[in-house]
């Protein structure tokens, strides 16, 4: 299935040659494309907001006189082709060295969470262009980012100092969600090359954000576009089969169940033959030992257009801790080889206290596989609730050591991490 996405992904320059064009993001001759300060005014014009923080809380209460202005059923709107969401954003880091320092990391590469954060606010504004009523001054739509389901890196070093190439638009759409397709491109020795592509899914929620609003539909013009169109139906259909195999619904399978129990064997004293005495195996470490956690007090300076905290920093502050603790881990710089299956289950509010917890989960001779979990604090309830799960797969320099789980808690995370793992290389879990 994976090979299947890179064939269709590669055939798509072809198509954004006729876009660039005729594209609402595309330049004026000898102009330069919007730069993602513009993209962030422009999704504040769209919904109506203000950067003032009193006046931003005022306008989300007057968004509520838009409902009237919803669709009754799908059928109401006029179709879309993928053209009418396409842009192109431009990164000027060759030329701006204010805007360097705010993407240099300390490898003297690009720091990857902030593109991230980039990302995220350009597949909400692809679909606000595909969803676009010209009738409308602001649109009555809430779009939120629901899921990332897959960025895979073209390249292992982002250079600072050379311009950036940000390229997308909607590919698939159902009721009220929409699929987001985007490509990083980067000028160096004289063309833009592709750095990585990533698929966004984005939903439609009512002025409000309280519940699910029709989006319109999309027409595919041609064998590209209706190969991007069905690959948009497989992908959800996987989703739906990965989320239905969870191991918190259902148990290992035959073949999962003999790697745990040959892990637990390895284990084993044989002294002792006692199933309490256990012993790690050598080049290994306990999963219990790969954790690394943070904190962050979500101010309203990370809030998004809709006054809860921007989903591109919560992604970006946890790359940042999966990154460290997969160098921690592996001794030497890793690079980012995918990211996978990110789940935005529940808002996170302004003021929160967010927990963050990285646990490197699988690894396999280079490579490792790191989850996030990320939760907040309630203080009047005194509870904990999962806003996000975030799934990185790194590569080290060099080979890393075997992570090892003791309790069957940390045998479910393996295999989960295993799966993950197992799409990025293979398209489907190797069960």
């Amino acid at each position: 299935m994976l090979r299947l996405r890179f064939r269709v992904l590669r055939s798509l320059p072809s198509m954004l040659c006729r876009f660039i064009s005729s594209g609402p993001g595309s330049s004026p001759a000898g102009g330069q494309a919007p730069d993602m300060a513009e993209v962030r005014n422009r999704l504040r014009e769209i919904v109506g907001v203000s950067t003032n923080w009193s006046d931003h809380r005022q306008a989300m209460k007057d968004r509520t006189s838009l409902s009237s202005l919803l669709a009754k059923c799908q059928e109401d709107l006029p179709p879309r082709r993928m053209k009418d969401s396409y842009i192109e954003i431009h990164l000027p880091l060759g030329s701006q060295h204010g805007l360097r320092e705010k993407y240099l990391n300390v490898h003297n590469s690009v720091r990857f969470g902030r593109i991230l954060e980039d990302l995220d606010s350009l597949g909400v504004l692809i679909c606000y262009s595909h969803t676009k009523d010209p009738s409308l001054q602001r649109s009555p739509l809430s779009i939120v980012t629901a899921l990332v389901d897959k960025i895979d890196m073209r390249k292992n070093i982002i250079y600072p100092d050379c311009d950036i190439k940000f390229t997308g638009h909607v590919s698939w759409v159902g009721k009220t969600s929409m699929e987001a397709k985007m490509h990083m491109l980067q000028y160096h020795d004289g063309a833009y090359s592709s750095v990585l592509d990533a698929t966004f899914v984005m939903v439609a929620r009512d002025p409000e954000n309280k519940r699910a609003a029709f989006v319109n539909p999309l027409i595919p013009e041609g064998p590209e576009e209706e190969a991007l169109f069905k690959q948009g139906e497989v992908n959800k259909t996987r989703r739906s089969e990965i989320k239905t195999a969870s191991l918190l619904k259902m148990a290992p399978t035959a073949e999962e169940r003999k790697i745990v129990h040959s892990m637990f064997l390895n284990t084993l004293d044989s002294t002792t033959v006692s199933f309490r005495s256990r012993v790690l195996p050598p080049n290994s470490v306990w999963m219990e030992d790969a954790k690394l956690k943070g904190l962050e007090i979500c101010h309203p300076q990370e809030r998004n257009i809709f006054n809860r905290i921007f989903g591109g920093f919560l992604m970006r502050k946890a790359y940042e801790l999966g990154w460290a603790n997969a160098c921690t881990y592996g001794g030497s710089r890793p690079h980012l080889v995918a990211v996978d299956d990110i789940m935005f289950q529940k808002p996170v509010e302004i003021g929160s206290l967010l927990f963050l917890s990285s646990q490197v989960c699988y690894t396999k001779t280079n490579h490792i596989q790191v989850r996030v979990h990320t939760e907040v604090f309630d203080s009047q309830s005194g509870k904990h609730n999962t806003t996000n799960i975030f799934h990185f797969t790194f590569c080290s320099e060099k080979e890393v050591p075997q992570i090892v789980p003791k309790s069957y808690g940390e045998s479910m995370l393996y295999l989960d991490g295993k799966r993950h793992f197992d799409i990025t290389f293979n398209g489907t879990p190797a069960v």
